[in-house]
Parts: C-alpha cells; sequence; structure tokens
C-alpha cells in the first residue's frame, strides 16, 4: 500500500499537537489566543520563550494576513525544506481541540526567498475555517462586530421586555433590563483615548528606556535613554537604524515593508557594535499611520544574570515594570536547580561506578578469606560471632608429600623451589574444587586435605579418593628442578572422627585435632613414592565403589605397631579426564551433587559451594604462604648437611 509524503507529514502533524499536549503544554497552548489567528500570531512568541530552555531549536515562523474578501492567508517560513505539510496537520488539530471547529487548507503559493541566513522556504495556506455547525468563521465575525452586537442585544432586550411585560412590572421590569444588557458589554466595548498624551517626552524615554522610533527609510526619530547608553551613535540626528542594528527574527529583510508584514511578530534586532559584546533586543513593532513611523517597544533579549553582565548590563538598566527583570532571575533559578540536578546525576554515577567497584573488591576478599576459611566460619568470623568447634564422627583425612624433597632444596634455588610447589600446589588446588574437597593447610611440601568436614557428605571417602588419584596425575605433571624429571609423591588417606575448630585471632586458621590427623600422616611417611596408602578403615570404606584397591600387607607403622595397609591405583568407574575435571561438558561423579543441584536455589549457610574457577588469590596462596617457611627450610638443610 502506498502513503504519499504528503500524508505522513500531515498525520505527523496531528500526533505532534497531540503530544505536546500529553507533554504538559495544554494549559500553555490554549491560552495563547482566544480564535485561531490570534492562536497563530502568538506561536512566534512561544517559541522564543522556548529558546530560552533549547537555546539549539530553529523553530519555523508564522504571519497571518487578512484579504480584501475576508479570507485568512497563513504564511509559513522555514530553514527546513519539504516539511510544510505538517502545518495543515497541526492547524487542523488545534482548531478542533481547542476552538471547536474545522479548518481547510489550501497551499496557494510555495517559493523560496532569500535572506541573509540562505534561501528560506516559503508557504501561502489558504485557511478557510468553519465551526461544527458549518457557518463560516467569517460570518461569526460579522455577527460578533461592534454593530452588530448591539442590535442583536437591541433585540433580545426588546423581546425580553415583551415576554415580562405582563407578568412584572415596575422596578422589577427595568431591573431585568438592565441585567440582560450586562452580558452583552464585552461585544460593544470600545475603547477611550485621550485628546493628547499626558506624558513628556523625557517621562516617556525613562519610562522605556529600551524603545526605538524609526520612519519608513529607517531613519532613527527617537530613542530610549538606555539604548542611547549602549549605542551612543543613535544619538545623532536621522541616523539609519539599519547601521547599527540586524534582525535576526523573524528572518526578513531590514526594510519597513517586510517588517509591517510581521508586524504580529515578535522582532529581535541584534547590534553589530562591536566583536566582544552585543546587544539583542527583543519585543513588538507597532506603526504610527499619522506619523508614518514604527516603533519598536522592546527589552534587551536575556536568558541568565552571565549573559546579562556579558553584555556589560545590570538589573538597574531595566525598567520595574519590564518582566525580563523577572524572567532573567527565574530563568537563572532554573539553572541552579538544573545544575544542582546535573551534580547530584554525575555524583550518583560516580556512586554506582564507586559501588560496583566495591562490590568488585568485596568479591574478591570474600574469595580470599573463603580460601582460607570456611565459607560458614569465615560468615561467623565476620559478623563477630565466636566459632565453637565441632567433632564429626567421621571424615577422610589425607597427606601427602614430595619424594626427595630435602635434597630437591639443598641442591637448588630458593625461587626455583617456590615455582615448584606454586606450580604443584595450584594444580592441587583446582583439583579440590572439582572433587569439593576442604584444603586445611599446607606446610612446606605437606598437603593437607578433608573430606567431610566442615560439611559432612555420604561421599566423603569417595571425593578423597578421587582427588588423590588426580594429585598423583597432577604431579607428573611438574617438572622436578634437579632433574629435569617429573616429581613423585606420597599419599595417605586414613578415616576416622575429628575434632575441628578455629585457632587463633591473628591469622586464625581451621585446624584439625585428633589421633586420625596423627594416622593419616603416619600413612603418608610411611608410604612408597608414587603410591596412595589407605589405612584398614579407609579400605573398608572404598571396598565395592568401583576403586582398585591392593593390599600392600603388614607394615610396622610408628606409634600404632602392625598395621595391615593398601593401595590406592585407580578408579574403574571414571576415566582419567573425568577425575581430573577436564571431560568435556563436565560429568557428575557423586549423588550427593545431583541432590544438591535441586536445592541450589535454597541457601543454605553452613553448606560450602564450591568455585568453578580458582580465583588469583587461590593461585597466588602457596606461593606467598610458603615462602618463608621454604627458606628457613633450606637453610636448615645447609646447615645439617
Amino acid at each position: 500500500m502506498y502513503v504519499s509524503s504528503e500524508v505522513v507529514l500531515k498525520l505527523f502533524g496531528e500526533h505532534f499537537f497531540t503530544f505536546c499536549k500529553q507533554a504538559g503544554y495544554d494549559t500553555m497552548l490554549k491560552t495563547l489566543g482566544g480564535n485561531l489567528t490570534e492562536f497563530i500570531e502568538n506561536l512566534d512568541a512561544l517559541h522564543s520563550y522556548l529558546a530560552l530552555s533549547y537555546q539549539e531549536m530553529n523553530a519555523p515562523s508564522f504571519r497571518v494576513e487578512k484579504t480584501e474578501d475576508g479570507n485568512m492567508l497563513l504564511h509559513y517560513y522555514s530553514d527546513r525544506k519539504g516539511l510544510y505539510h505538517i502545518v495543515p496537520g497541526i492547524m487542523e488539530a488545534v482548531a478542533r481541540e481547542l476552538f471547536n471547529s474545522k479548518v481547510t487548507m489550501v497551499v496557494l503559493k510555495q517559493s523560496e526567498e532569500d535572506e541573509r541566513t540562505g534561501k528560506k522556504e516559503h508557504v501561502v495556506f489558504l485557511v478557510l475555517q468553519s465551526d461544527q455547525a458549518g457557518s463560516t468563521r467569517q460570518q461569526d465575525h460579522a455577527r460578533h462586530s461592534r454593530v452588530g452586537g448591539l442590535h442583536v442585544t437591541l433585540r433580545r432586550m426588546r423581546e425580553r421586555c415583551v415576554s415580562l411585560a405582563g407578568r412584572r412590572s415596575g422596578w422589577d421590569l427595568v431591573r431585568t433590563v438592565v441585567l440582560l444588557g450586562k452580558g452583552s458589554r464585552q461585544c460593544t466595548f470600545s475603547p477611550c483615548y485621550p485628546d493628547k498624551l499626558w506624558m513628556e517626552e523625557e517621562t516617556f524615554c525613562d519610562a522605556f528606556p529600551f524603545h526605538i522610533v524609526f520612519d519608513e527609510d529607517l531613519k532613527v526619530k527617537q530613542t530610549g535613554v538606555k539604548i542611547q547608553k549602549f549605542i551612543p551613535g543613535l544619538q545623532t540626528g536621522d541616523t539609519r537604524l539599519d547601521k547599527y542594528f540586524t534582525i535576526t527574527h523573524p528572518q526578513v529583510t531590514f526594510t519597513i515593508e517586510s517588517i509591517r508584514k510581521f508586524i504580529n511578530s515578535q522582532f529581535v534586532l541584534k547590534s553589530h557594535r562591536d566583536k566582544d559584546t552585543t546587544l539583542k533586543l527583543r519585543g513588538q513593532m507597532l506603526w504610527m499611520g499619522s506619523l508614518r513611523c514604527m516603533l519598536f517597544l522592546c527589552s534587551p533579549k536575556l536568558r541568565s544574570l552571565q549573559e546579562l553582565q556579558d553584555g556589560g548590563l545590570n538589573l538597574a538598566d531595566l525598567a520595574h515594570h519590564d518582566a525580563t527583570r523577572d524572567l532573567v532571575l527565574l530563568n537563572q533559578q532554573r539553572l541552579a536547580e538544573m545544575e544542582l540536578t546535573n551534580q547530584l546525576e554525575r555524583k550518583k554515577e560516580e556512586l554506582r561506578i564507586l559501588s560496583c567497584h566495591l562490590e568488585a573488591e568485596k568479591k574478591k576478599t570474600e574469595a580470599l578469606l573463603y580460601a582460607m576459611l570456611p565459607r560458614h566460619v569465615a560468615n561467623q568470623l565476620k559478623e563477630g560471632k565466636t566459632v565453637e568447634a565441632g567433632e564429626f564422627e567421621v571424615c577422610n583425612i589425607l597427606f601427602s608429600d614430595v619424594v626427595t624433597f630435602t635434597n630437591i632444596c639443598a641442591a637448588c634455588e630458593p625461587i626455583h623451589i617456590v615455582h615448584m610447589l606454586n606450580s604443584m600446589y595450584s594444580k592441587f588446588d583446582r583439583l579440590t574444587n572439582v572433587h569439593d574437597v576442604y584444603k586445611v593447610e599446607t606446610i612446606g611440601d605437606a598437603y593437607m586435605v578433608v573430606g567431610g568436614v566442615p560439611v559432612p557428605r555420604e561421599s566423603h571417602a569417595c571425593r578423597v579418593a578421587n582427588f588423590a588419584l588426580g594429585m598423583r596425575t597432577a604431579a607428573r605433571e611438574v617438572t622436578n628442578p634437579v632433574t629435569d624429571k617429573p616429581i613423585q609423591i606420597r599419599v595417605g588417606i586414613h578415616t576416622g572422627p575429628v575434632l575441628a575448630g578455629v585457632v587463633g585471632q591473628k591469622m586464625p586458621r581451621y585446624c584439625l585435632f585428633g589421633d586420625t590427623v596423627n594416622t593419616a600422616s603416619r600413612m603418608e611417611s610411611h608410604g612408597v613414592p608414587d603410591h596412595i596408602q589407605l589405612s584398614p578403615t579407609t579400605y573398608s570404606v572404598l571396598m565395592d565403589t568401583g576403586f582398585d584397591l591392593r593390599e600392600r600387607g603388614q607394615i610396622d607403622v610408628k606409634g600404632k605397631g602392625q598395621m595391615t595397609t593398601y593401595f590406592l591405583f585407580g578408579n574403574l568407574r571414571a576415566s582419567e579426564e573425568i577425575i581430573m575435571g577436564r571431560a568435556a561438558g563436565g560429568s557428575c561423579l557423586y549423588n550427593d551433587d545431583l541432590q544438591s543441584e535441586k536445592e541450589k536455589a535454597v541457601p543454605h549457610t553452613e553448606q560450602l559451594q564450591p568455585a568453578s574457577k580458582p580465583s588469583q588469590h587461590q593461585t597466588l596462596c602457596p606461593a606467598v604462604t610458603f615462602t618463608l617457611q621454604l627458606f628457613v627450610l633450606f637453610f636448615n638443610t645447609l646447615v645439617n648437611i
């Protein structure tokens, strides 16, 4: 379906008027004039007012012209070409909504006129207006003229007297007739002018300090005292006005004919006395036919006190009756409020950015804190609460150490040891997140992990066993700085009860206590390189769970006597990729993880959620934690040698 641009622009004009009403300009539009002609004649004044807030606004100009046959012509001037079809849509909506009439507009002439600012589009519309009953606006105007209104009033009074003659008499009848005529006083009003102007010339120039009287040749005949102050050249007789001023609004040539065409528009004259300071005068042109002169009754065009100062003016230069004084002060207050609002918005945005940065730093701090302590323990410490020690009936504890670590320390620089341990422990830390086991501490080359603490889990033994298998694989990826071969570790696991709690106030640590800890340490220290040794209790828990378990036999354990221990070689139900957490798409090894996924939406204050990815603090923490210990161990080794 094809729709012409004229139709679209006309519909846009109707919608634009509706939008202006809904945007809060309805009262302002209703008070522009009592009829469509007055409404159009005051549109330029409305645009000048809006320009105080929207300084870049380039509004069109409108002028109404009455023809000899009583028709109304609307002249439209605009810098933007091709948009004149919007005008009929706006005017029809205005006539319908505000004046309950119907308007038909016909384009009579379309041309371009050369002005100082370039070519202006000039469109002349013939406006035919009628009320809803169909009577033309010209007929309605004639009916309400002064003479016609008088005849109508007399006829109504005569008819009223006839109708009341038989029912009322005396003063009641006179009173009724007099009151009947009160409603028509407005139609019969005619102003009364004095025989002469009761004002001295000096008083007039002082009362209206910004006014100019010039003749048809633009020669200045009279000026206000303040204009003479700022434009001294106007004091010279017969000076041409266009020598000192140019017309900036409306965009017309500076001739008396052009000015008379736009006599109902608001005029703005701009001085060009120098490059630094200019004076803009805004006001009304009044044609004095008997004197063949034009009176420009004006005041400085100002938006703020800053413009007042830039123009070299003071409030004292403005007459007390001039509304420009109030306009400048009110607009200055509005600008101050707008600046305050902008400052608040900027501060609000700055606070939002700072809040985001603070939240990011808070998350980093919490990640570092949760790497040192269990989540629920850390939350209690942040709230200033005392963390009570807890007893766990069953858990799995793992110890590991590096084989021949003392020899490595003796043969390498300390920084190489730090790099080796940091690489190995970073891999171990990632595995703790994969299998959701808790890293208790690291001392030198010893790495301690517990399963089932601080959050009890049914699968804690399987988690620690899989973690141990992953440790052994990860250790093979770390190079011995002395031999350039993969390092070897010993791993020991034991199952039993422990007591867990926070120890210390400065750098508090979550520690485990009990014979289970000692037994697990013995499993590691009495182990075999690159093997995972299990105690009998751990073996009994891991039986029939899919792990490859083999008996080592009886060994003499310090402080425990003879014990039958076992080796863990692998997991028959899970591949190495799954154990290392490298399987594509991820795989769930544990049944209790499936249950946790279902309850993920419900927060648990005592549940330790595994991080999906080790943070930077967790990666660098081993290096920072063990540097001092390694230096001490290194030098102690040298001393022992």
